[in-house]
């Protein structure tokens, strides 16, 4: 069995790179028994998610590691996970010829179809070492997703909508934020919604007429209140994800959080060109809620909260029609999110392929 695993992150959009990396290092230890080594290039940004980082470099039996020009690369791991096409140092590449290590990229979660095919593809290089490219994904034939062992409880699949709806929000900022906040004010029963620290405040602070809003402001307009929470670590926002009612999530790491919550969310893909990100976005809704009755309502609030250009939405008219079937919502996605943990998780698929492609060499 190989046990000492290297894992490599680049922090591009602060908080989904290092979410992701972050989880499954401590996973590979914590549940595998693995000697990992978390190399990150954005010591900042590692230290808001891992804050016991300032003291320490060995956390939760995760070695973390300063990702820089100076850094030493003469010694290379027996396995090397390339996180999200990050690329890596010259230095490093030459010592795992030396080393033979197996080399895999994990790639960006999609449920995109083609997924299937490309999964756990290899991809020789002309140094002589094999790049295999690792898919995580919702089907048997992908990587599966990130997920600890006995992640949904019984508590969290038996949440019933409260009588005061509860959201937590977290998205890019280009997200319709106005107009959705407005909707909420309107609301015909009170709504909380709680936003953790990030770059969003500016745009809730506009829309309280304010210039700046900090961690601990609370703030009421008709029948919305805003609670403004400070940056939360990884088990305190999968802990805010579980006590909400509804959950809006961005990126990668947020959105399978959102899953295994068991609630109702929406997902904000990342912008990109040409609306690739829409593209992503309708193939997860197809294939996540492909049975649900109301999958319209739910896809026209993705589609609206998603594209580039909201202004050719009625935000009113969408909100209303997707808090009215939010109950339906609620039972489909807890009952889709237990059927999707029956899945082997990425973690545990990504140990055996790599044991298994050392006896293919």
């Amino acid at each position: 069995m190989l046990k000492r695993w290297d894992i490599f992150c680049k922090i591009v959009d602060n908080f989904g790179d290092i979410g992701v990396c972050w989880r499954l290092c401590r996973l590979l230890h914590a549940e595998h028994g693995l000697q990992v080594r978390l190399w990150v290039d954005d010591w900042a940004v590692a230290q808001q998610f891992i804050p016991i980082l300032t003291n320490s470099t060995l956390v939760d039996g995760v070695t973390i590691l300063h990702w820089r020009d100076s850094a030493d690369f003469t010694e290379a791991a027996e396995v090397v996970i390339e996180a999200f096409a990050c690329g890596l140092p010259v230095q490093y590449l030459t010592a795992m010829q030396v080393q033979k290590s197996t080399w895999v990229n994990l790639d960006y979660l999609s449920a995109e179809t083609w997924v299937d095919d490309f999964h756990a593809k290899p991809s020789p290089q002309a140094n002589g070492l094999t790049r295999h490219f690792y898919f995580p994904g919702f089907t048997e034939k992908t990587g599966g997703l990130l997920r600890e062992f006995n992640t949904l409880t019984t508590n969290q699949l038996e949440h019933k909508i409260s009588s005061n709806l509860k959201i937590s929000l977290f998205c890019y900022p280009h997200a319709p934020i106005h107009k959705l906040l407005t909707a909420l004010k309107n609301n015909q029963k009170a709504v909380h919604v709680c936003v953790p620290t990030c770059s969003i405040l500016p745009n809730v602070a506009r829309f309280f007429g304010l210039a700046t809003i900090k961690a601990g402001d609370v703030f009421t307009k008709n029948n919305l209140t805003i609670e403004v929470l400070p940056f939360l670590s990884l088990q305190n926002y999968d802990a805010l994800l579980r006590d909400c009612d509804l959950n809006f999530v961005r990126g990668e790491d947020s959105w399978i959080r959102a899953i295994w919550a068991g609630k109702p969310f929406i997902w904000q893909p990342y912008l990109q060109t040409e609306n690739t990100h829409m593209q992503k976005l309708k193939a997860f809704i197809d294939l996540f809620y492909d049975n649900f009755e109301q999958k319209e309502v739910l896809w026209k609030a993705h589609e609206y909260w998603a594209a580039e250009h909201a202004s050719l939405y009625n935000a009113k008219s969408i909100w209303r029609n997707y808090l009215d079937v939010l109950p339906a919502i609620q039972s489909y996605t807890n009952a889709r999110a237990k059927q999707q943990a029956k899945q082997t998780d990425l973690a545990t698929q990504l140990v055996n392929f790599c044991n298994k492609a050392v006896f293919t060499k």
